[in-house]
């Protein structure tokens, strides 16, 4: 499965490849936050903001997935971490997903957080919540017409979270 998955941290060289992944989901508009207008530059400058720790995920050489961790919350919150992540659908269905939240969890750890907490998955994201809930997550809260879904309309959330 992901036994030749290696994540490393982001390097600048990874960028096209990066934005290979983010710009299918982001268009897509029925996961991510993100405005599906978003530009590469827009999106880079976001998801590798030196606030961040952004790492790329290497399946067989080839770059298959990018998460980044960060606080959740400035000051007073930031011992509990946040991340994003995304995987190429060339890569999908092959543990990618799994491999880059554990491995963010014991990264979290390493950096000192206390805990993880997802502010948004979207409810209809139900591969997500699986993966996040397999990965020891609970939802703890539920947001009503929370994400503006490109086909669905409004839809709601969760808040997910995670002690580490």
């Amino acid at each position: 499965m992901t036994n030749l998955l290696h994540i490393r941290k982001y390097m600048e060289e990874d960028a096209s490849s990066i934005w290979g992944i983010l710009e299918p989901v982001v268009k897509n508009g029925d996961v991510f936050a993100y405005s599906p207008t978003a530009t590469k530059e827009e999106m880079l400058s976001y998801w590798c903001a030196p606030t961040k720790c952004t790492y790329t995920a290497l399946l067989d050489g080839q770059i298959a997935g990018t998460f980044f961790i960060q606080d959740n919350q400035p000051g007073l919150g930031s011992h509990i971490a946040n991340a994003g992540y995304a995987t190429s659908p060339m890569f999908t269905g092959r543990g990618v997903g799994k491999e880059m939240a554990l491995f963010s969890l014991q990264e979290a750890r390493k950096l000192g957080y206390k805990a993880m907490q997802f502010n948004l998955v979207v409810k209809t994201n139900q591969r997500a919540v699986r993966l996040w809930q397999t990965t020891g997550f609970q939802i703890i809260g539920e947001i009503p017409e929370a994400f503006q879904h490109k086909t669905l309309g409004l839809v709601n959330a969760y808040i997910m979270y995670q002690k580490l």
